[in-house]
């Protein structure tokens, strides 16, 4: 079988993982070819690690010059859009690390990109992955559910000390992330929350606190309330102060009722 030639953009502590899993083998059909850092400290280092690989610190010249068939974006989040149209731009395939970006407009531009060029492009929303989350949905689109009635998630198991925000500058800051607990923790649990359901919500109000039990600038705890068309609601609510945290999931529908939590999914059917 052919192999896919992946690139990596961003080797800091998550770009590191992606690298290594490539490295060892672990992704059927894919090599490691080249990988983009541009912090100069890191050149050296990489070229001991990783012999065979080209290394660029030039992103003009990763563009034009890397072997690379798709690329993996592991960079900053404001940087995931742009880099990705860049890519789509020269024909390459993209995976990108979540979130998808900052601003909506240029995420919306990043898909229409994507579109036009006909190549595979994903997000690394690896809880699609996970087989409760899979269930659920299934129990929700093969109509067994029924309508949905209801959701509540609370989702507060994301504990972060001030020592973890304090570890990097770019933490926790609208500079460096763009948003706090909804755009660097939650964005799993709200992809899944439409990907399971296949609703969207008609309203939705959301009540943000900002450095509420941290010492930073954006949200640490948020609670929402969204309506659907059908009359349908929905709570959503996290945090990253709480110990011990919570992980729960309700969906009730005409037809019975989903709970999953500690790793197990309960399914109550309603017979009529």
């Amino acid at each position: 079988m052919e192999k896919i030639r992946v690139g990596v953009i961003g080797v800091g502590s998550m770009g590191t993982s992606h690298v290594n899993y490539l490295v060892e083998g672990e992704i059927e059909g894919a090599i490691l070819t080249a990988l983009l850092e541009q912090r100069l400290e890191k050149k050296e280092e990489l070229e001991r690690c990783y012999p065979g690989v080209q290394i660029f610190q030039d992103e003009d010249l990763f563009f034009q010059q890397a072997e690379v068939d798709a690329i993996l974006i592991a960079t900053p989040h404001y940087d995931h859009p742009r880099l990705a149209i860049k890519a789509f731009e020269h024909q390459m395939h993209v995976l990108t690390e979540k979130p998808a970006g900052v601003y909506t407009k240029q995420v919306r531009g990043m898909n229409e990109a994507a579109e036009k060029s006909g190549k595979v492009f994903s997000i690394m929303y690896n809880q699609r992955t996970n087989p409760l989350y899979q269930k659920v949905r299934d129990l929700i689109q093969t109509k067994e559910l029924g309508e949905i009635r209801r959701i509540n998630w609370i989702m507060t198991s994301w504990y972060r000390s001030q020592s973890y925000y304090d570890s990097g500058e770019w933490r926790a800051t609208w500079a460096g992330e763009g948003g706090g607990v909804l755009i660097n923790q939650c964005p799993h649990q709200l992809d899944l929350w439409q990907w399971m359901t296949g609703m969207m919500p008609a309203k939705i109000r959301s009540f943000c606190s900002f450095g509420k039990y941290r010492d930073i600038e954006v949200e640490d705890e948020v609670t929402a309330y969204a309506e659907y068309e059908n009359g349908a609601t929905a709570v959503f609510i996290t945090t990253t102060a709480e110990a011990a945290g919570t992980n729960r999931l309700e969906i009730v529908g005409e037809q019975g009722k989903i709970v999953v939590e500690h790793g197990t999914l309960t399914f109550w059917r309603l017979r009529i």
